[in-house]
């Protein structure tokens, strides 16, 4: 065998295993006890703006949580190709 099919060979193999790797850690299931990543908690803020929460409106805090919260769980189930009703 050549030293080039060789060196051909263990980038594809490397290439395989790497790209296993990386399909397990990113195919994880929700868990909400899991600890989240700076860049997790981060997204869920925007997604929470995003969906009209202020997290500066304290008079109508408990309303306008609730209903940020509804939003942001009916667009992740429709993001995950499953249907939520209000």
């Amino acid at each position: 065998m050549k030293t080039v099919s060789r060196v051909g060979l263990g980038a594809l193999l490397a290439a395989v295993f790497m790209s296993a790797a990386v399909a397990q850690t990113s195919a994880r299931p929700y868990d909400p006890s899991a600890p989240k990543t700076r860049a997790e908690v981060k997204a869920d803020l925007a997604a929470w703006r995003a969906a009209g929460y202020d997290p500066l409106d304290w008079i109508n805090y408990p309303d306008n949580a609730q209903r940020a919260g509804r939003i942001v769980a009916a667009r992740r189930a429709q993001g995950a190709g499953g249907s939520m009703t209000q």
